[in-house]
């Protein structure tokens, strides 16, 4: 993977955090993915949430799987800890580096393919064990990194880029987790930066597992089949002499909504979305009702955004259950850490 590096260049008036950090502080090396690209709009919510936290760059941990959205972690807090595990293994990582240091922030980034599917079992885990940190789902139902197939988000009905009707239910990640037990469930919207940084930092605050399913669109393979200036139709009626590609230039899709009201989004590719933003009077403590209402509001082809559902008395996070060590496992001296000839003898002992 080749990663370009941005200039570190900064205009003295750009405003700075307690830290004394600009946001240019905050940010990785230039973006590879394609112009318009929604994940391209979460990385910079990203930029935003971790310089309002003031978060020292060397406390932070990224890790992802593999896919598009996995390159994301190359593309914020480039003074941080970085992690590309293989596909769908990101959690069992996260898990590792967790129960090794508490003391720092883990911020997952993954793709509903490298999420729903390959790693769901790691998911469902990595819920269930209550893991301290922000898991971000990159949500665009396709596999954008292997030409366009669909991912098990992908709605029934959707059309693929090759004409395929997709007729599989899709797999919910909200809902999933929901049913899972975990503490703090959002969902948003790339193009809704005024939603999506706020639900960053209180996802990046709270103890225990908290995820947030971001709708992003794909620029790439959103294209109708059957036009005759399609990328598909090209490649079918033309011998070219070199193989190319080309990705047109597209402006991100953005939003702005109120609270309590709904409103349509259209895709690249002219079909469109409906999200509805939750309002005051919405319970995001009370579980069931809370799983209710996002099934109402699907059922009328609305996606729910806000944060669905939040449980700040859990007391089950990873720690506390396996009474990890309150120091990091590499700030512990050789002597304390092994338990000599003896020790090793009881401890195989309750084995036998």
């Amino acid at each position: 993977m080749t990663f370009i590096a941005k200039p570190k260049v900064a205009h003295p008036s750009l405003p700075r955090n307690p830290l004394g950090l600009t946001r240019r502080d905050y940010e990785g090396a230039l973006s590879t993915l394609c112009a318009g690209c929604g994940h391209d709009s979460i990385t910079a919510a990203i930029v935003e949430a971790t310089w309002g936290l003031s978060l020292e760059p060397q406390n932070v941990v990224k890790l992802s799987g593999i896919g598009c959205s996995s390159k994301t972690t190359a593309y914020f807090v480039s003074g941080g800890h970085g992690f590309n595990s293989v596909h769908g293994r990101m959690p069992s990582i996260a898990m590792g580096a967790n129960a090794a240091n508490r003391n720092l922030t883990y911020i997952g980034v993954s793709g509903d393919g490298d999420t729903l599917s390959i790693g769901l079992g790691q998911f469902c885990h990595a819920i269930r064990r209550n893991l301290d940190m922000l898991y971000i789902i990159e949500n665009n139902g396709v596999y954008g990194l292997t030409k366009g197939q669909f991912s098990a988000s992908a709605d029934v009905g959707t059309k693929a880029k090759k004409g395929e009707t997709n007729v599989q239910p899709p797999i919910d990640p909200v809902l999933l987790a929901m049913t899972l037990g975990a503490s703090f469930v959002a969902r948003s919207f790339s193009g809704d930066k005024q939603q999506l940084v706020p639900l960053i930092q209180a996802g990046l605050s709270h103890r225990g597992f908290a995820l947030i399913d971001v709708l992003s669109p794909c620029v790439t393979f959103n294209d109708h089949e059957g036009s005759t200036k399609s990328y598909a139709y090209t490649r079918e009626h033309y011998e070219p002499a070199v193989q190319t590609d080309f990705v047109p230039l597209e402006r991100e899709i953005s939003v702005e909504y109120k609270e309590g009201e709904a409103v349509p989004v259209v895709m690249h590719d002219g079909s469109r979305i409906v999200l509805r933003k939750l309002d005051s009077a919405y319970d995001p403590t009370n579980r069931a009702s809370a799983a209710a209402h996002i099934q109402e509001r699907m059922k009328a082809g609305e996606y729910l955004t806000g944060l669905l559902f939040l449980d700040e008395t859990a007391q089950h996070e990873f720690h506390q259950v396996n009474s990890t060590p309150v120091a990091p496992l590499n700030s512990i001296p050789y002597e304390a850490l092994s338990p000599g000839s003896q020790g090793l003898k009881k401890i195989l002992a309750r084995y036998r």
